[in-house]
């Protein structure tokens, strides 16, 4: 199962962000936003992609795949703070889901990552992580 990553902010702008050809859901600026980080960090990032549900894109490092995916809930030109969610989802195969392995622990690195970066900048509200996965 996904972790979760929600916040507020004002700091995106839907409006600004190429569009969506699935669906008009805004994330490609929180996207681009986290990427030279986790960059610095070790990650390997892909470029974002869009998703009918928000956009995504493909992280790989310590040891592990991911897809990391945003998506924001306001409207188009809307002023003002914005519900935003990340969603990490840890790429497990067939074999390791039969036997457990390599499961989405608690305290993997990305969603730690992730989270010290939201709660780190300012401007961001209202911010909950669940690892419940």
């Amino acid at each position: 199962m996904a972790h979760l990553v929600t916040f507020r902010t004002a700091r995106f702008d839907p409006s600004a962000e190429p569009a969506n050809p699935i669906n008009p859901i805004a994330g490609h600026a929180v996207l681009l936003w986290l990427t030279d980080s986790l960059r610095n960090a070790g990650f390997e990032c892909g470029e974002p992609d869009a998703e009918d549900w928000g956009w995504y894109l493909d992280v790989t490092g310590h040891d592990a795949t991911y897809m990391l995916g945003a998506s924001g809930e306001g409207e188009s030109g809307e002023k003002g703070p914005i519900d935003w969610t990340l969603q990490i989802h840890r790429h497990r195969s067939l074999s390791d889901k039969l036997f457990g392995r390599n499961a989405h622990a608690v305290d993997d690195a990305l969603t730690a990552l992730v989270e010290r970066l939201v709660r780190a900048e300012p401007g961001f509200e209202e911010i909950e992580v669940d690892r419940a996965g």
